[in-house]
């Protein structure tokens, strides 16, 4: 399990097409792309969130509670060679992850409610679901899709995402599929999501690139918007 050292600040937007054409052209004048990307500087990011019978993240998230945690899987380009499954602590505008990468063999069996191989495993976090899906029920939710473009800047370990065809698999429950049967999650398709992500500091040329004077800071969350349906 790999434990980011520290907390970092996270800040979320939601901006329309225009905006994102527009902040896209002055971050790229400062920012390079992450090399993880594709040729067109962009990757699919499919995420299987866990919550409980009584929907506890997704009632601490819409009551505005400070300090809460998630658990999701996570893969990228629907590959399914490397899956990683998280904890997201969150503390206002600060956020702490913790990971660890399962093998597909695991998560089918992890999905499909056979749970007796966690209770050894090597990763504490893998251990730690174990116990919630058992203490909390946590159970496998929905799965949230989108297509992400990120930007780095080194100082202040700054990454600016923009985060586009947010979609639910809204009542589907079967998971980890190579054909998925999704919906927008946004009335207005073309809504993006801006992240800033950064350390101790946001760096004031990457600040000055990000005031348009329409944003509008809110704790957004692509779990909540995708669960509006069920």
């Amino acid at each position: 399990m790999e434990q980011k050292e520290h907390f970092r600040h996270e800040l979320k937007y939601r901006i329309a097409y225009p905006q994102y054409q527009e902040l896209r052209s002055r971050l790229r004048t400062v920012m390079r792309p992450d090399l993880h990307t594709g040729a067109d500087g962009r990757y699919l990011i499919r995420s299987i969130y866990f919550d409980n019978y009584k929907d506890k993240a997704l009632q601490e998230k819409t009551e505005g509670v400070a300090r809460r945690e998630k658990f999701r899987i996570r893969y990228y380009n629907d590959d399914f060679s490397f899956i990683v499954l998280e904890k997201k602590r969150k503390d206002n505008n600060l956020c702490l992850k913790f990971d660890a990468e399962i093998t597909e063999e695991e998560c089918r069996q992890l999905l499909e409610g056979s749970l007796n191989w966690m209770r050894g495993h090597p990763s504490e976090l893998v251990r730690e679901l174990y116990v919630k899906m058992h203490t909390q029920m946590l159970r496998p939710r929905v799965l949230v899709s989108y297509v992400r473009e990120p930007y780095i800047y080194r100082a202040g370990n700054v990454r600016v995402t923009f985060d586009s065809q947010v979609r639910t698999t809204l009542y589907h429950r079967r998971f980890l599929e190579e054909k998925v049967i999704d919906i927008s999650a946004f009335d207005e398709s073309r809504d993006m999501i801006l992240e800033v992500k950064y350390d101790a500091f946001l760096p004031e040329v990457v600040r000055g690139m990000l005031q348009t004077g329409v944003m509008r800071q809110e704790a957004f969350s692509k779990y909540a918007a995708c669960r509006r349906f069920g």
